[in-house]
């Protein structure tokens, strides 16, 4: 089951204010905070968009970018 949405929505703004303090203070090309800042903000936006789905019968007008090697 989703969790509470408003729940959800918070921890999704938290990641993707971490995301950009991970970009902003990037040090390198393949620096880890980036890339588990990136993994974290995927995961918060699926969390909120199934809990928006799940309990609201409503979808983001936004996805996620897909792989061209997939």
């Amino acid at each position: 089951m989703a969790q509470d949405s408003r729940l959800a929505l918070q921890q999704f703004i938290a990641s993707l204010e971490r995301h950009f303090e991970a970009v902003s203070a990037r040090r390198g090309e393949d620096d880890p905070a980036v890339e588990q800042a990136y993994y974290q903000l995927e995961d918060a936006f699926l969390n909120y968009e199934e809990s928006l789905s799940e309990n609201f019968e409503e979808y983001l007008p936004i996805g996620l970018a897909e792989d061209e090697s997939e």
